[in-house]
């Protein structure tokens, strides 16, 4: 992402009240932005969906569209947007071991995160998690990522993935990174650490409920640093 980018990304974001840093990370390059984050902005946004069109439906395959509007501040208006959601097995839908397959709700959150971002005017410059599998926070996209920045790999600073993950472990994970976010002294600070490959892998391996609470105490110190945490508004723009 180049710095314009990242400032336009976050001033959207901040309009709704969310932080770039905790809700975004790079994969070689590419800006991808958690499932999570795009529920809690539709609700800010007041982002309406209409019932989904199943367009396939196969026992391996679903193709779903979608379609979602929000209403304009400025005139009164509403904007609409609709998008489609693939989820195929094997292809664009990687499962493995006994982890069970459910392709219709990733097609719908697929589509679903689509119109998200088209309605508040993010479409081109993030992709939703779910996008892709390649776009998930494993363990070979964080290894590239610091690859490409000339770092060290996983193993010599982060326990991401290295093992069944026990309780003492996140939690020293966890109390790791809440000290790194205490000890941030300026906004910058807390986004580039949040951005960081060492943390992406640390958050990765935390379970998802510490996740979250990394997350909301990285957002904390960001407002108590100055962060604008605006007002949620509706925006118009091109889809």
């Amino acid at each position: 992402m180049s710095a314009e980018s990242d400032k336009q990304i976050a001033e959207i974001l901040a309009s709704y009240g969310e932080p770039l840093a905790g809700n975004i990370w790079r994969v070689q390059g590419t800006a991808v932005i958690y499932h999570k984050a795009l529920e809690r902005i539709a609700a800010q946004a007041k982002i309406v969906f209409g019932p989904p069109e199943i367009v396939r439906a196969e026992r391996d395959e679903a193709v779903i569209l979608v379609t979602g509007e929000v209403q304009l501040a400025n005139d009164g208006g509403v904007r609409r947007e609709w998008s489609i959601g693939e989820a195929l097995i094997g292809v664009n839908y990687r499962v493995s071991g006994r982890q069970a397959a459910y392709v219709f709700a990733m097609a719908e959150k697929r589509a679903k995160d689509r119109v998200i971002l088209k309605l508040i005017g993010l479409h081109g410059l993030l992709y939703s998690e779910d996008e892709a599998d390649e776009f998930k926070p494993t363990r070979d996209t964080q290894q590239q990522t610091r690859r490409d920045a000339g770092e060290p790999p996983l193993d010599d600073e982060a326990p991401l993935l290295r093992g069944p993950a026990n309780d003492d472990s996140q939690q020293a994970v966890e109390a790791r990174l809440n000290a790194a976010i205490d000890a941030a002294t300026s906004i910058n600070a807390v986004t580039d650490l949040m951005l960081a490959p060492a943390t992406q892998a640390d958050l990765a391996y935390l379970a998802p409920g510490l996740r979250d609470e990394v997350r909301d105490r990285a957002k904390a110190r960001l407002v108590a640093l100055g962060w604008p945490a605006r007002a949620p508004k509706s925006r118009g723009g091109r889809s």
